[in-house]
């Protein structure tokens, strides 16, 4: 038996695109990513890994907006390539405009500086942050910006996932 035998719950569905092999995931999952990272980034916190707590942190909002994004989509559409190829952004700005949002943040935060605050700490994070050491006060200034339940990042994108 090789040892990958049996590795996790998720079967994932594999197509091919230009020869290479694509694994898909649906909006279930992308939610349930976006879970996964946050619950992992706040492991990390505990055991010190601040650089760690802070990049997955990111991908915790990344995953629950392209969930949005996700939503958006019909079974058998035919989808618009320009707005396909805009998805594979790292960019919580970008990604919450393709998700529609935009206005709807843009009202909310008029209204709640605490979640504008946030979400302007959320916009600062890249993919490029694998690539930096982050410090402990940086790892939970942004974890509690997106995890926050009265005014945090993630808990808004929850209402339109």
């Amino acid at each position: 038996m090789s040892i990958a035998a049996g590795f996790g719950t998720r079967k994932w569905g594999l197509r091919y695109v230009d020869r290479v092999c694509v694994e898909t995931v649906n909006r279930t999952d992308l939610q349930r990513l976006a879970e996964e990272r946050i619950e992992e980034a706040e492991f990390l916190l505990i055991a010190t890994k601040y650089s760690g707590a802070y990049y997955l942190t990111g991908y915790a909002i990344e995953f629950a907006l392209k969930a949005c994004i996700a939503k958006l989509t019909n079974q058998h559409d035919f989808y618009d390539l320009a707005i396909a190829k805009e998805c594979f952004t790292h960019k919580p700005n970008v990604l919450v405009k393709l998700a529609g949002l935009r206005p709807q943040l843009d009202h909310d935060i008029a209204k709640n500086r605490d979640l504008q605050a946030n979400w302007a700490i959320a916009c600062a994070w890249t993919e490029a942050s694998r690539y930096e050491f982050h410090t402990r006060d940086e790892a939970e200034t942004f974890f509690e910006a997106v995890r926050n339940p009265a005014h945090g990042v993630l808990p808004w994108i929850r209402t339109h996932w």
